[in-house]
């Protein structure tokens, strides 16, 4: 889950790295470093504990000169972090530098034996094994770093997106990818690495995406050389990349936590571009339509997800279940590969993921494939690992999302799933003319909903420091709502480090509310639909209890206001929809409460953005 960024061409190359390792700090800020090929001839490396601005601060004396460099920005898997663990790692010669995104799974068998042949290794990390075992390679065979690189791959279990400086062969940079992100990007007689596009996108459209088991390497004035790790030449055509250089910088707004809430309305807007025709009231799908005999045929739909993209997953079991028919189960990524599931070749799996870099999810989609089961790719990264393994899929084109706590990410996901829920149940014949042109028009008037919630902002902001004090919450939704009370628990938890748990609202009295006094917070998600009388009943036994209560209610509402201490209103919407307004609000309480506390909003302790490993 770390990030890293190379350069390589005329230009200064520290400036260029240490904006790029800004770009990408919301992977990871336990440490960061680099690595120069300085104008005199050294392999200078400099690295901190810390964030990038610790890093500036440590190099502000040293010779930063050179136009070839790599850096890295960590969140800690392998050794706690330090100035010695920070990338990059030295080879013992000191003739190689690397850095590297991913887990080596055998780094213990190659450390015995780089130990066992006189190697002394200096960290805690699983990827000074890699250098060094690349070094052991170099100087026992003679070989040069690309050819070096590909036997010593061709030794290690596990993920990386890897770069390289040799102190001997100053002109280039070596990069290899497995399993772990990597973007390539070409300049004017230039190229760039990258974790992902949010380095590049300032300086050229252009790039590659390497595949997993290549081998890259950078000269200038030459092709780029792509390599599998059998010496088997690659060539990939040059794609080009669509970034809004605004939707990677803040804008104004003092997180990008609370920018991307606010982008809600803009980015679903176009998530529905193309797709969501309120004039005739129809939704078409690329996917659904280029592959719809796969999609009606399939016995079953699984789909799996992590984290936030689990809780959107949960909503769109619920949408397609009710209205397309179909019958659907929801899957923690990270459990699925490791319990022998029942997967055939007339299921249908979805991976949810809004980085497309997901690790279990990816590896949940190597296991669903193996059995024969057709994949659906549901993400926001054009490029990603997991659009390129699913046979379609649908992008939720919500901009790229830096801040870690997922918000416009979630939304856009929920979307794609009630398009998908309404296409299908079109072709299934499983929906009414009537409902199916109330739902489009409904979907549609969705951002206009979201931009009146926020209005309500300030009210929010003020509501907030009166819960600093808590420290365990319970949130309480049912149907639509309870995964939104999962999700309204988790962002809590990210960036305020309060203990917050969501529970459907009629297991309360299941134990929950053994935990009910007049210091806890309990938060109901109890807007205005069939099961709302059900909820109210769940408030009263709250109250009676002398619990402290926040209420999403639908606008105008009297009963459920009676019984709370605070409230926050949304529009009336069909209950499908709910969620995508009901959950706004608690992004906004989650948001102003870590404020409050004075939290990293953007950048919460232990969190990386993009879990790249498992």
């Amino acid at each position: 889950m770390c990030g890293i960024v190379g350069y390589i061409g005329s230009k200064d190359a520290y400036p260029l790295l240490i904006n790029g390792l800004k770009r990408l700090e919301y992977r990871g800020y336990d440490s960061a470093g680099i690595a120069l090929h300085s104008e005199s001839h050294e392999l200078n490396v400099y690295k901190s504990k810390g964030k990038v601005s610790a890093l500036e601060d440590s190099v502000a004396d040293k010779d930063i000169s050179g136009h070839i460099g790599i850096a890295h920005t960590r969140w800690a898997t392998h050794g706690e972090p330090s100035n010695l663990n920070a990338h990059p790692h030295y080879s013992q010669t000191e003739h190689l530098a690397l850095v590297h995104n991913g887990i080596i799974e055998n780094y213990r068998e190659l450390k015995d034996g780089l130990l066992q042949k006189g190697y002394t290794l200096r960290s805690d990390t699983d990827t000074e094994v890699l250098v060094q075992l690349i070094d052991y390679i170099q100087t026992t065979y003679k070989l040069r770093t690309f050819e070096a690189t590909q036997v010593a791959l061709k030794q290690v279990i596990g993920a990386y997106a890897i770069a390289i400086l040799s102190k001997d062969e100053p002109d280039r940079i070596i990069a290899a990818r497995k399993s772990s992100p990597m973007v390539i990007g070409v300049g004017d007689n230039e190229f760039y690495i990258a974790s992902d596009a949010s380095p590049i996108v300032e300086y050229t459209d252009k790039v590659i995406y390497p595949d997993d088991n290549e081998v890259i390497e950078l000269v200038v004035g030459q092709d780029i050389r792509i390599e599998n790790l059998n010496k088997e030449e690659i060539k990939h055509e040059l794609q080009k990349i669509t970034l809004d250089i605004g939707m990677i910088e803040k804008g104004g707004y003092p997180h990008f936590m609370i920018k991307e809430i606010f982008d809600q309305p803009r980015v679903l807007r176009d998530c529905m571009r193309g797709r969501v025709n309120k004039e005739v009231k129809e939704i078409l799908l690329s996917a659904v339509i280029d592959h719809k005999d796969k999609l009606l045929n399939a016995k079953r739909f699984i789909l799996t997800a992590c984290g936030t993209s689990w809780h959107a997953a949960l909503i769109g079991k619920q949408m397609l279940e009710s209205i397309a028919k179909i019958p659907v189960e929801v899957e923690y990524a990270s459990e699925f590969r490791y319990r022998d599931p029942v997967i055939t070749d007339q299921d249908v799996v979805f991976a949810i993921s809004q980085s497309g870099e997901t690790a279990d999810t990816l590896a949940a989609i190597e296991l669903a494939k193996s059995r024969g089961a057709y994949i659906y790719g549901i993400c926001n990264a054009i490029g990603s690992s997991i659009s390129r393994a699913s046979d379609t899929g649908t992008y939720i084109h919500v901009g790229p999302e830096i801040g870690v706590a997922s918000t416009k990410a979630f939304t856009g996901q929920v979307a794609v799933l009630a398009m998908l829920t309404l296409c299908l149940a079109k072709e299934k014949g499983t929906i009414t003319d009537e409902r199916y042109k109330y739902l489009v028009d409904q979907l549609a008037s969705v951002p206009d909903m979201i931009e009146k919630i926020l209005k309500t902002s300030g009210g929010i902001e003020k509501i907030a420091p009166t819960f600093t004090y808590a420290r365990n919450f319970i949130y309480l939704g049912r149907g639509f709502n309870y995964p939104v009370a999962l999700e309204g628990a988790l962002k809590l938890k990210e960036i305020s480090y309060i203990h917050a748990e969501g529970y459907p609202a009629a297991e309360m009295k299941h134990g929950p509310i053994a935990l009910v006094d007049e210091e806890m917070p309990v938060v109901f998600i109890a807007p205005h639909n069939s099961l709302y009388e059900k909820v109210l009943s769940n408030i009263q036994e709250v109250k009676a209890r002398k619990g402290r209560i926040l209420s999403i209610v639908s606008d105008g509402d009297k009963d459920v206001t009676a019984f709370s201490d605070y409230i926050i209103e949304v529009p009336h919407v069909d209950p499908i929809f709910e969620p995508l307004l009901t959950v706004v609000p608690l992004q906004l309480i989650s948001y102003y409460i870590a404020v409050a506390k004075g939290r990293e909003v953007d950048q919460p302790r232990n969190l990386a953005k993009s879990v790249t490993v498992e």
